[in-house]
């Protein structure tokens, strides 16, 4: 249950329905509540991204409107795909408009993986290969060392929400055979990989972060509340 003293967090996400994905309901039940708006996202490409940027501001000011205490652009791609200084514009433009505090998907995965203490990363990602390359960059430009990154190769905004478990796991072993990693990342917020965390945590030996689960941690953080939620993973530990 909740009330009018629940902490109301909002979510700005690729799809045009405008649902809350289900991995912030699984770590955060009866904790806060969670409001989401859709971009009507067409599809996970630059060009995609191009047509919807504009929009991001305007359901900011949206989710303040309604409630919202802290606002998360919850796409992945949508915002490391220009680069870095892109992602911070866009954040401070968020918080500009809003003057709420506010994080994007790419500031969580980065986050997430300081928190770990993770250096040499292996990716696996639902991304065609411009998508890998610029979030290869993204990732050096923050410090860290890409050992090796793969993807899905897939557009399709809806699709990428019904990729398996396995399909996942056997992608991710494949990326962290290489290079020696310390850690690994799963990225597309789309991806539904929070079951996967202890899965992969003890098959491979590695501290695993991922878009969704990392994106519901940062927003929790960023609006100054308890992260916590044991069971998911290491990330959420404490």
């Amino acid at each position: 249950m909740t009330d009018s003293a629940t902490p109301v967090l909002g979510l700005i996400v690729p799809p045009a329905a405008g649902e809350v994905p289900p991995e912030g309901p699984a770590l955060y039940a009866g904790r806060v509540r969670f409001m989401a708006r859709g971009l009507a996202l067409a599809g996970i490409h630059p060009e995609g991204f191009d047509e919807v940027e504009g929009r991001i501001v305007d359901l900011s000011r949206e989710l303040k409107a309604a409630g919202a205490q802290a606002v998360s652009l919850m796409g992945t791609s949508l915002s490391f795909y220009r680069g870095a200084a892109f992602t911070e514009d866009l954040r401070a433009r968020m918080v500009a408009a809003t003057g709420l505090p506010c994080t994007t998907m790419s500031h969580a995965i980065v986050r997430s993986l300081r928190q770990l203490g993770v250096r040499r990363v292996a990716v696996a990602t639902a991304y065609i290969d411009t998508l890998n390359d610029r979030l290869a960059a993204y990732l050096e430009g923050e410090g860290f060392e890409v050992t090796a990154i793969r993807g899905l190769s897939m557009t399709g905004v809806e699709a990428v929400g019904q990729v398996d478990a396995e399909t996942l796991a056997q992608l991710a072993r494949s990326v962290s055979v290489e290079g020696q990693p310390d850690g690994l990342l799963i990225s597309c917020g789309g991806l539904r990989t929070l079951d996967l965390h202890p899965r992969l945590k003890r098959e491979l030996g590695l501290p695993v972060t991922s878009s969704s689960p990392a994106g519901f941690w940062d927003l929790m953080r960023t609006a100054g509340l308890d992260a916590a939620s044991p069971g998911h993973g290491r990330l959420f530990d404490a």
